[in-house]
């Protein structure tokens, strides 16, 4: 059962609080904690500013995001991680060997990283975005039926 999902990218401030966002908005009713975190996270920062935006015309506020770094407990408290990069998920292998089989690609179905757009242009936060959704719409059919199963 995935009761706890785990979005994880590099800081923190644009991905993983973008997929975090999406994905805790497609479930209707009781659903999964969805939380985020970075393998490098500046403690405490905010959201990108073109990440709040993007998100805020999708009615995701993200406005009271800050940043924190991903920890072993954290990991461990989590049935599902979707990391941003295959480096990611090496690095959270790393730090808790045990979750092999629970960490997982976030564009896992499609064998992509999702770019970093960290100080590109508002037209990569745009691209990053549109893969994040379509990569969650490939998760979306496995956190269903894993979350119907124990909701019944």
């Amino acid at each position: 059962m995935f009761d706890r999902v785990l979005c994880v990218c590099t800081g923190n401030l644009c991905r993983s609080p973008m997929a975090q966002g999406l994905l805790a908005a497609r479930f209707e009713g009781p659903g999964p904690i969805v939380e985020s975190a970075g393998t490098a996270a500046p403690a405490g920062a905010p959201a990108v500013a073109d990440v709040i935006e993007l998100m805020s015309a999708r009615g995701i506020d993200l406005t009271e995001h800050r940043a924190r770094a991903v920890t072993p407990d954290l990991l461990r408290g989590s049935d599902l991680v979707l990391a941003a990069e295959q480096a990611h998920v090496r690095e959270l292998l790393r730090l808790a060997p045990t979750l092999r089989g629970r960490v997982f690609r976030l564009g896992h179905w499609r064998d992509l990283d999702i770019p970093d757009p960290i100080r590109g242009p508002r037209e990569e936060f745009e691209r990053c975005l549109a893969r994040i959704e379509a990569c969650l719409g490939d998760w979306m059919p496995h956190l269903q039926s894993r979350s119907a199963a124990h909701h019944d």
